[in-house]
């Protein structure tokens, strides 16, 4: 059996999990990293998912606040929020095996983006992603498996997840390629359901991500509207086009280039309705916001390769000082 561990086990942490536990649950072995009402709610419940046709599926998982005690899994799940990663780095650590794999499933830049991405920023270390490279040294580029997950899910409760619709993973190699171990991954994950493709290059798919939600995730938490409304404000669609701007040039210089227009990606995001992002979810739960991954490490990159980014920057300081005001850091 192949043995799993979740790092992170709330909305998409738990809609991977469900899936695999109640498709392959004769093939997998899963376990979880968890604390306080997550803890709780996996033990005496086990993992629950409302599923996108409404049916309630009850997986069982074992889960414990102690890595020790989940011993070194073959694949470690990370679907943490950004503000988060650096504290249970340590933990993913220490569950590594020999041939351990970790497949980070979170939103914006991760710290190991420009790992074998050749370009301008070949090795660069985000220091907004992962201040002073802790992240870097406890879990290696090599050990990492990167993925762009398309599904909306949320947790409405500790060790309970409702997913809404998408069933989409590209998952690939930092290196890019296909390796073995990704188009195997790939197999089991079509098998228990997901949309499972490989990416060869899959840093151009995680910033083709990161330009469409890159500014409606902050702007519906400046001002608490969902993507619909912000679209249909002419002035506030002209700002988000103008960041937009900004993060295509950027991508064109490193290496991933977008190949849409703004104008088009709107159209696509407007069919979403009245959608509320992730970051406008965590505004209204009083969580810390991912800042640093999706807006920063975007302004960051412009300055390394020397491209200014007067938008992308209002956009930051205006959400980072509203997260500051309201305690959410």
């Amino acid at each position: 059996m192949m043995k799993i561990c979740i790092v992170g086990a709330g909305a998409i942490g738990g809609w991977f999990a469900a899936h695999l536990g109640h498709k392959l649950g004769q093939e997998v072995q899963l376990s979880a990293l968890a604390r306080g009402a997550t803890l709780a709610a996996l033990r005496q419940h086990g993992l629950r998912m409302d599923s996108a046709g409404g049916e309630r599926i009850a997986v069982p998982i074992f889960a414990s606040d102690k890595p020790a005690d989940l011993g070194q899994p073959d694949l470690i799940v990370i679907a943490v929020k950004g503000p988060a990663l650096a504290a249970v780095a340590p933990a993913v650590k220490a569950m590594l095996g020999p041939q351990t794999k970790v497949l980070v499933a979170m939103n914006g830049v991760p710290w190991w983006f420009f790992n074998g991405l050749e370009g301008p920023c070949l090795g660069l270390q985000l220091q907004s992603v992962d201040p002073g490279g802790v992240i870097a040294a406890a879990i290696p580029a090599e050990r990492v498996i990167g993925s762009v997950v398309h599904a909306s899910c949320s947790s409405p409760e500790p060790g309970l997840v409702k997913h809404v619709m998408g069933m989409g993973l590209i998952l690939g190699d930092p290196a890019g390629g296909r390796p073995a171990h990704i188009t195997e991954l790939v197999e089991l994950l079509s098998r228990a359901g997901f949309n499972a493709t490989v990416s060869e290059r899959i840093q151009k798919d995680i910033w083709y991500k990161l330009w469409g939600n890159m500014t409606m995730n902050p702007i519906s938490a400046l001002t608490g509207a969902t993507c619909d409304r912000i679209l249909d404000d002419e002035l506030v669609r002209g700002f988000v086009t103008a960041v937009m701007l900004e993060a295509s040039a950027i991508g064109e210089r490193i290496g991933c280039a977008v190949g849409q227009t703004p104008q088009e990606r709107h159209a696509v995001t407007r069919k979403l309705g009245a959608f509320k992002t992730s970051m406008l979810q965590d505004v209204e739960a009083g969580r810390p916001l991912e800042l640093d991954a999706l807006v920063a490490s975007v302004r960051e990159i412009g300055q390394h390769i020397g491209l200014a980014t007067p938008y992308t920057d209002a956009m930051l300081g205006l959400t980072r000082l509203m997260a500051q005001t309201r305690g959410l850091v």
